[in-house]
């Protein structure tokens, strides 16, 4: 079923109901199951029946994009895992997403996590999601993963001088003097870009004060909904850009398509979270206009009688 037919069976289900809600809205009160059934067949429909938006990647996402597709070919980029599973629906899609665009531009990543969580979701969307795309890419030579280290912002004391110093081998235990990525990197001084994927504490905004600043490198964050606001003060002079939740993340996959077609293929989790999302948010804007419409007739005929 494309699109129109499933718009179409919204319209018709959903009309059959706003006579239930108005009705309950004249008795000045609504009755929660009726909320639960619009949220209910919101969320599912665009489940059962994939749909899709078009997303335009604002400028706070777009200064991330631009300055990954900017890079000089070969730079390295720093990818932090600053998350946990229940944080992952908003953000993995964006770590994701920033991993296969390095790739496509050649650039070199090296993987961590400030997070003992981290550590698992990191090896999960090397496997399933990001390396398949790029079988030609080589571990220790294209990309390396140095793993979870315990310290917070003292690990980030520490590698902004001496990464060594504080992880000596990657994940597989073997010593980053040996690994070519590392040949002309020392510390996070000599990093081209780094991109914190997060929320929590240690995470984007740690990142910004003990490395970003001190080390004049530039800094990118994506970070769930409810705390992107909390990172706006420090864009565009501390950090590049920002990915907010769900819809940074869909932007970010919109822009990748669109400058590079061949990822229309590949998975693409926020654009098609984006469907669930909207229909959701519509609702609820419905049931906020329908009853202070209701509200306000009634309060109305109350002053006639």
């Amino acid at each position: 079923m494309d699109n129109i037919g499933v718009i179409i069976s919204l319209i018709l289900i959903l009309g059959g109901l706003v006579t239930l809600l108005i009705r309950s809205l004249q008795a000045r009160e609504v009755d929660r199951r009726i909320i639960f059934l619009f949220i209910f067949l919101a969320v599912a429909a665009p489940i059962l029946f994939p749909m899709t938006f078009k997303e335009k990647a604002t400028q706070v996402v777009k200064s991330v994009f631009d300055k990954i597709e900017n890079l000089p070919e070969g730079s390295t980029v720093l990818l932090s895992f600053d998350f946990d599973p229940a944080m992952a629906p908003e953000v993995q899609p964006m770590a994701n997403a920033i991993s296969r665009h390095c790739f496509e531009k050649g650039h070199k990543i090296i993987f961590m996590s400030l997070w003992a969580t981290g550590q698992a979701l990191l090896s999960h969307s090397l496997s399933e999601f990001i390396l398949p795309g790029f079988p030609e890419k080589e571990n220790l030579v294209d990309y390396v993963s140095i793993g979870y280290k315990a310290g917070n912002e003292g690990v980030l004391n520490v590698i902004i001088t001496d990464i060594q110093k504080m992880f000596p081998t990657d994940v597989n235990s073997v010593p980053l003097d040996s690994i070519p990525i590392f040949d002309n990197i020392e510390s996070c001084k000599d990093l081209d870009f780094i991109m914190s994927i997060g929320g929590g504490k240690p995470g984007p905004k740690e990142w910004v004060l003990f490395v970003g600043d001190p080390g004049d490198v530039p800094v990118g964050v994506g970070v769930a909904a409810v705390v992107a606001p909390q990172m706006y003060p420090y864009y565009p002079g501390q950090i590049v850009g920002i990915l907010g939740g769900v819809k940074g993340a869909a932007e970010y996959e919109s822009e990748l398509i669109r400058v590079h077609p061949r990822f229309a293929e590949m998975d693409t989790p926020g654009l098609r979270m984006m469907g669930p999302q909207t229909l959701a948010h519509v609702v609820i804007m419905a049931f906020i206009v329908i009853g202070n419409v209701v509200f306000f007739r009634g309060r109305r005929r109350e002053k006639k009688e």
